[in-house]
């Protein structure tokens, strides 16, 4: 079973060491406690969506950057060999016009 939550864990860590961060760092810049993100980062606990931007602000990653390496690899763990490498562009057109709107 594949779960998205280990995934999550995972990349927030290789992003954290590629930034060449400490957890302390990173929880301490994100005000998150130090013990609930190292508990993300293995896969233990579930990360709401504030704590995954908190996160991704401290680790100044976009969060989209996050997600999409998230859904890469769990297309891989499916068996996906193909996914695209850009987002539709009806996708970015129906965005842009919902922006546009506000």
């Amino acid at each position: 079973m594949i779960l998205v939550r280990q995934e999550i864990g995972d990349v927030l860590r290789d992003f954290r060491l590629q930034k060449g961060r400490t957890l302390r760092q990173v929880a301490g810049k994100a005000s998150v406690a130090l013990g609930y993100l190292s508990e993300v980062e293995r896969g233990q606990k579930e990360a709401s969506s504030e704590i995954l931007a908190s996160v991704a602000e401290a680790l100044d990653v976009p969060i989209s950057a996050i997600m999409r390496e998230v859904g890469d690899r769990i297309s891989v763990l499916e068996g996906i060999q193909v996914f695209p490498d850009v987002v539709p562009d009806d996708l970015v057109a129906s965005v842009e016009s919902e922006l546009s709107l506000h």
